[in-house]
């Protein structure tokens, strides 16, 4: 009788420990999201391997659409995420903020707006109805659930634009810019800095007097209720990263020369080990 009482006792512990060792699994482990942005993606790799550095084991998902990044964030189906929550992904945060939480600044400098060739004598979205009879009223869009598509949107009703919002995907948009250019014809559409199109093509911003556009945002790490006090490690790891929008930008320009995005990310990786040690120690904690 002893004896089975020892063995019971023995199962319970081992499956005691079992348990423990289950737990702490899942606790190491952290499920990231990312949208595919080129301003964002290069934050979420290199963001990726400082955490794989500091242990955890991470869960990367891309997604396409802002809405539906933030919607998995809030069901738990991921638990971080980067994103600029001050402007660009307002709506998203305050729709979805009691079950969000804030962890710290990722980068800074991001912005977008309506841009034409560097050729086209106009410098203020004020000033487009001036060439809209060359451009066949027309200003190309990308992709409809996009801010930028969205502030694109609100421009065209604050100035009074007779203009045709053409829907559509940045990499069409891009073919459009590139042909263009090549042409030499005038031609309106959108783009965004950091990334690698504001590098390779003679484009400038068109100036936004009445400030429809947002202003240079800064990119949080945020992520689902109660993740710093069940991940408090990885809450500071988190906080530790920053990353100038500049090196955003030089691997936005690597891309554009035949790197993948992954490949220039570990690229910088590997150039800025000063940084990541001095990023370890204030993650120490």
């Amino acid at each position: 009788m002893k004896t089975k009482c020892w063995v019971a006792a023995l199962a319970g512990f081992l499956m005691g420990i079992s348990a423990t060792v289950s737990a702490q699994a899942q606790d190491k482990t952290i499920k990231m999201g990312s949208i595919v942005y080129a301003d964002v993606l290069p934050t979420a790799f290199i963001t990726k391997k400082f955490l794989e550095l500091e242990g955890f084991n991470v869960e990367l998902t891309e997604f396409a659409e802002q809405g539906i990044l933030f919607a998995a964030l809030a069901k738990g189906d991921v638990e971080i995420v980067p994103t600029q929550i001050n402007y660009v992904t307002h709506d998203h945060w305050k729709r979805n903020a009691r079950r969000l939480e804030k962890i710290s600044p990722l980068s800074h400098g991001v912005y977008q707006s309506l841009v034409v060739p560097s050729y086209v004598p106009i410098d203020s979205i004020e000033e487009l109805p001036k060439i809209a009879g060359e451009v066949d009223n027309k200003i190309i869009g990308i992709e409809t659930g996009s801010a930028l598509y969205k502030e694109t949107e609100q421009a065209i009703k604050a100035y009074g634009l007779d203009y045709q919002l053409v829907a559509g995907s940045t990499p069409a948009a891009i073919a459009q810019l590139q042909s263009a250019l090549e042409r030499k014809v005038p031609i309106v559409t959108m783009l965004w800095d950091p990334s690698w199109m504001m590098a390779k093509f003679d484009v400038k911003f068109l100036k936004d007097p009445k400030g429809i556009f947002a202003p240079p945002q800064t990119q949080y790490w945020i992520a689902s209720k109660g993740f710093s006090a069940n991940k408090p490690h990885a809450r500071e790891v988190l906080a530790s990263i920053y990353i100038p929008i500049e090196d955003v930008r030089l691997i936005n320009a690597q891309v554009s020369d035949g790197m993948t995005m992954q490949e220039a990310a570990d690229a910088w990786w590997d150039k800025n080990q000063d940084l990541i040690k001095r990023w370890q120690v204030m993650s120490s904690k």
